[in-house]
């Protein structure tokens, strides 16, 4: 393994307060501060301990479990939790411990997957410093646009993680001014579909019907390329136009569904939560849902986010929220809790992963509401770098008994977790795991990350805004889109 080393303070496990750049990025608290000092130090002793490079300490599981058992001893010291991460005790000093928590064959199917194109048109609106003050912007590549790049997607999601399959989404914007255009997540998807059949990634087909000519756009991109699922943002409007729309109201809502169903595109994926602003901040709420799912039930919505909201602490449920996790779950109840809904974690989990309670709490209302069988794994890589540290956060993170007695939640049991990282997602897309393992294990990109995996080189870094100026600059190369 190379020894370069790595910069100081980076973990395998990612505390930061890094945004996607849909919403502002929240600082730590004092807490997950704490924690993540605790774990810098958890990773110098354990290094010492074994006579260990401190790069290779980091890519072992070793690394990874001592600073998940650091950061529980951090947040245990603050009070009881409803949620932590559940690891053999020597875990930090020995890899057969460490393995038999964070090791697994899962089949990992990220449903929301990010890259920008470099060489798109909207270069022309955002402009030559468009990207630039982004953490990862100094990657080292002549066109800093580069480091987010279709080649760091596939690096950093199929080499420096397990994911086997992924979705290539979109992030808000007109057709001329979307970081990642239609054709170039076609490229992509193309390049990582490389052999022998297989499908490393799925696409989005975009929407934003609120600007002229969007619902007509739908049939072109459906003739170019297979469609997975139509994305839209119901909180996205022109400047000079409305501020949104609900999936269930009569102007864009209804035409927008009605012209997916007749294209053959039986999944909607909608952006819920993580508002960008005031403006239009009612539709980013979920309270639409359960309406829409009830009255097109020959339609399958997938919730991106799950409507959750960094303003708003997850708690246990309250059906007067008014934004929030609990909008969605609410709309859901009202509804009769229609069958052809599902959440998505994208951002979300990553969230959470700093607060044990709020992620024990938005985990078990999810999965209470929904059941195993439809909350789906995303992760909104690239923003955060390599999605692995939100896998293993995952893996080992328990509901408490206690919260489990209080409130009804469910018990996170490994079959449980193996729905929610593939299984569920491959059955709404029409996906047989058990057919597709054989293709990936035999592909370019296996073989690729087979050769790679001799001499990795994961960075540990994230690439999304950490600090409001970081999220001002990146908003406002996006103020570019109408």
């Amino acid at each position: 393994m190379s020894d370069s080393p790595l910069p100081a303070g980076r973990l395998p496990i990612k505390l930061d307060p890094t945004s996607n750049g849909e919403f502002e990025p929240v600082p730590l608290d004092p807490v997950a501060r704490h924690a993540r000092e605790r774990a810098l130090a958890a990773i110098e002793a354990g290094q010492r301990r074994l006579a260990m490079s401190r790069r290779a300490y980091l890519t072992s599981l070793i690394g990874a479990a001592a600073t998940l058992q650091a950061f529980n001893e951090a947040f245990a010291a603050d009070g009881p939790r409803g949620g932590y991460y559940s690891l053999p005790r020597e875990s930090p000093f020995e890899a057969a411990a460490a393995q038999s928590v964070l090791a697994s064959d899962d089949f990992i199917f990220d449903v929301q997957l990010h890259h920008v194109n470099p060489k798109g048109a909207w270069r022309q609106r955002a402009g030559p410093n468009a990207f630039r003050g982004m953490p990862n912007s100094n990657c080292g590549k002549s066109d800093h646009v580069e480091c987010f790049s279709s080649g760091a997607l596939l690096k950093d999601v199929f080499h420096d993680s397990d994911t086997a399959m992924g979705v290539l989404s979109h992030v808000p914007g007109g057709a001329q001014t979307n970081p990642l255009d239609f054709e170039a997540a076609g490229a992509t998807r193309a390049a990582a579909n490389t052999l022998d059949g297989t499908q490393r990634l799925l696409l989005h087909g975009r929407c934003m019907p609120t600007l002229p000519g969007e619902l007509d756009g739908m049939e072109a991109q459906a003739a170019q390329f297979p469609v997975a699922a139509f994305k839209t943002y119901t909180q996205f409007g022109p400047a000079d136009g409305p501020a949104g729309f609900y999936l269930d109201d009569d102007r864009f809502g209804t035409p927008f569904v009605e012209r997916s169903r007749k294209l053959g595109v039986r999944n909607i994926a909608v952006h819920k939560g993580l508002s960008f602003g005031a403006r239009g901040y009612e539709y980013s709420t979920a309270r639409d849902i359960g309406p829409v799912a009830r009255r097109h039930p020959d339609m399958t919505f997938l919730i991106y986010h799950s409507g959750f909201d960094t303003a708003v602490k997850e708690g246990p449920y309250d059906p007067d929220a008014k934004a929030g996790v609990d909008v969605l779950v609410h709309s859901m109840r009202e509804a009769g809790n229609p069958r052809n809904v599902y959440a998505e974690l994208g951002s979300t989990w990553r969230f959470v992963m700093r607060d044990p309670d709020q992620a024990a709490h938005l985990l078990g209302k999810l999965l209470k509401t929904f059941g195993e069988d439809r909350v789906l794994w995303g992760t909104d890589s690239i923003w955060y770098g390599s999605p692995q540290d939100q896998i293993l956060a995952f893996r080992a993170f328990q509901i408490s008994t206690e919260f489990q007695q209080r409130y009804g939640y469910p018990a996170l049991t490994p079959d449980l977790k193996r729905k929610v990282f593939g299984l569920n997602a491959a059955n709404v897309y029409g996906l047989k795991p058990a057919e597709l393992r054989k293709k990936l294990a035999k592909d370019r990109v296996q073989k690729s990350k087979l050769e790679y995996l001799n001499h990795p080189q994961p960075t540990f870094a994230t690439y999304g805004p950490r600090t409001r100026r970081e999220w001002l600059a990146f908003k406002a190369m996006a103020g570019a889109v109408p």
